[in-house]
């Protein structure tokens, strides 16, 4: 049974990237963010891989449940934090570290009988995203209601969220550590701010800990940069075949739509990846793969299953050659991302359940 296509995770990358993230912010702990499946490279394995990290970090309380019940006993962040009482007393039942951005979810923890009191909660600050996140103005009063529940939770934290961090010397970044590091010298309390973007370009917004989560997975948070300019392995190549080839003539249309008519002769051939595979669509007559090292440019429409390549420039290309969509250094993601017209976490994370994933201990 053919296992193509497959994404083939390098765990010694990952580990690679970790100790890079460590380089950047040695003074600083890691909670490495595997949220949404570790970003499509699979959350159990990528957590096994990443045991050196002081904390773990997900968006969603299912995720953090998921993590416990294979073993896990680092402290978990929670970044959507919990809504229901019921979740407030599971989150101290298995001692999980939910982030806190809205007052109604104060006052149901307020009236939860936990088991025990939670390890860590970290209020979320509004500093200028204007997404998740507590009024400056409240944080203070919210800090005295907590500090007189020691039943409730052990210790405090403050958090926010940079959004312009991967815009170098933007104004807006600096506006927003103002605001933090007020409230930090106010409090006295551990700060978490730096994603990945920030942990590499504002040292100064390292403070207790950091929270890489893409530049983890070996690609670049900034759009002029690849994951190796700044020091990173790519952990995913996504790896197909060649299933077919066919001689056209000029004037020979390919694909839905007929959107890429051959102008003289040309060897076309077929790869078995597509959108049902989350290769986007809008590589349409954008993208290229590499087969036998060679840049090899998609023509047409991208499809459910399949993309077609132009191999007149790789002549030597056969039947059931390996096709890398992308991985490599000479096909990085953040440039199929940008032909897209999007973002390496969208196509790293949007790879589906079908594509097999093989993991190299190496």
């Amino acid at each position: 049974m053919s296992r193509y296509p497959f994404a083939r995770i390098a765990l010694a990358a990952l580990k690679h990237n970790l100790q890079q993230v460590r380089q950047y912010a040695p003074d600083s702990k890691v909670m490495s963010v595997i949220k949404a499946d570790a970003y499509g490279h699979g959350v159990i394995q990528v957590a096994h891989a990443l045991m050196q990290s002081d904390a773990f970090a997900v968006a969603r309380f299912s995720e953090a449940l998921t993590l416990r019940k294979h073993g896990f006993d680092q402290p978990i962040t929670i970044f959507e934090g919990v809504s229901t009482i019921e979740e407030w007393q599971l989150a101290a039942e298995f001692e999980l570290t939910p982030v806190l951005h809205q007052q109604q979810h104060l006052e149901l923890l307020l009236k939860a009988k936990t088991s025990q009191p939670l390890p860590l909660i970290w209020l979320m600050l509004e500093t200028g995203m204007h997404r998740l996140g507590l009024p400056q103005q409240d944080v203070i009063q919210i800090i005295d209601a907590l500090e007189k529940r020691a039943d409730l939770v052990n210790k405090l934290g403050l958090m926010s969220h940079f959004a312009n961090s991967d815009l170098l010397n933007d104004a807006r970044n600096i506006q927003q550590l103002t605001v933090m590091k007020n409230l930090a010298e106010t409090t006295g309390l551990p700060v978490c701010m730096a994603n990945s973007a920030a942990i590499i370009s504002l040292p100064e917004s390292h403070y207790d800990w950091i929270r890489p989560g893409l530049m983890l997975y070996g690609a670049s948070p900034f759009a002029n940069k690849s994951g190796a300019d700044v020091g990173l392995k790519p952990v995913m190549q996504l790896i197909s075949k060649l299933i077919a080839t066919q001689q056209l003539k000029a004037g020979d249309e390919v694909g839905y739509g007929g959107q890429w008519t051959a102008d003289k002769p040309v060897r076309m051939g077929v790869v078995s990846i597509g959108y049902g595979d989350g290769y986007s669509r809008h590589l349409s007559n954008l993208g290229k793969v590499l087969i036998r090292g060679k840049d090899v440019p998609i023509i047409g429409r991208v499809s459910m299953d399949t993309v077609c390549v132009n191999l007149n420039d790789c002549p030597q290309a056969q039947l059931d050659d390996e096709v890398i969509i992308w991985g490599a250094n000479e096909l990085a993601v953040e440039w199929l991302a940008d032909k897209a017209g999007t973002i390496p976490y969208e196509l790293l994370t949007c790879v589906t359940p079908r594509v097999q994933r093989e993991y190299l201990n190496g």
